[in-house]
């Protein structure tokens, strides 16, 4: 219960979903966590119920494509915890369609918020650990990164870039003890899944505490190791070979 006690961990896209689900878990070990999103409503839901759990939260309207915005939100965590030991980049967006029937505004959307908003945080948060003797990053991606859908031009990119992003920040963490990760989720049922009516929503699916526990373990292992890349997928979900 206490793996991550005295850690301050910092969480983008937490008011629901995966990020919400890793938040749940970090709290559970102890740890003080910066949470963001766009949505505050349910950002402000999110803190309370950690809050009441017994974590020390701090909550955050952002938007991780400004980079003022991650300024100032990264600011914060500053000026209420001091320093910043773990990030977890959840923050992303979906959108897709046939490459040519995909729009601009699409496609700015889907990579401003997975990739661009990866390395706004990423960046600020490099600098802190690097100041403070060392680290984590993990980056959520996403199993298409290695292996997209039709019509996912957008995510599949923005995904590919992640990883890319992923193994980029490693290499420059290594001399400062900052270890960099990439953690690829298969099928999970977060709340866009519940009520899209995508078909693909009918396929198998695995719950967000499931890949909380993933990201938990890659998030705990000795500062001397690093899990560089991790795939979790339901056992009967399409992946190799899938169309």
């Amino acid at each position: 219960m206490d793996k991550l006690a005295g850690k301050v961990v910092v969480i983008t896209g937490a008011n629901q979903g995966i990020g919400k689900g890793i938040a749940k878990a970090c709290a559970a070990e102890g740890a003080s966590l910066a949470i963001c999103a766009r949505n505050a409503a349910r950002l402000e839901q999110t803190a309370g119920e950690l809050t009441t759990a017994g974590a020390e939260v701090l909550a955050q309207q952002v938007d991780v494509t400004s980079e003022s915005a991650v300024q100032q939100f990264f600011d914060a965590i500053v000026r209420r915890f001091g320093r910043v030991d773990i990030l977890v980049n959840n923050a992303g967006a979906f959108d897709g369609g046939r490459i040519d029937e995909v729009t601009l505004a699409a496609w700015n959307n889907v990579v401003g918020a997975c990739l661009t908003g990866t390395f706004l945080c990423s960046r600020r948060a490099f600098g802190l650990m690097k100041d403070s003797g060392g680290g984590r990053i993990l980056n959520i991606g996403s199993i298409s990164a290695q292996r997209p859908r039709e019509e996912s031009g957008p995510y599949a990119a923005a995904k590919f870039g992640v990883w890319g992003l992923t193994q980029a920040t490693a290499l420059d963490g290594r001399p400062f003890g900052i270890a960099a990760s990439c953690l690829n989720p298969g099928n999970v049922r977060v709340e866009r899944r519940q009520k899209s009516g995508d078909e693909s929503d009918d396929e198998p699916m695995m719950s967000t505490e499931t890949i909380a526990q993933a990201a938990l373990a890659m998030l705990t292992l000795p500062a001397s190791v690093n899990m560089l890349e991790a795939i979790v997928l339901p056992v009967e979900q399409l992946y190799l070979g899938r169309g």
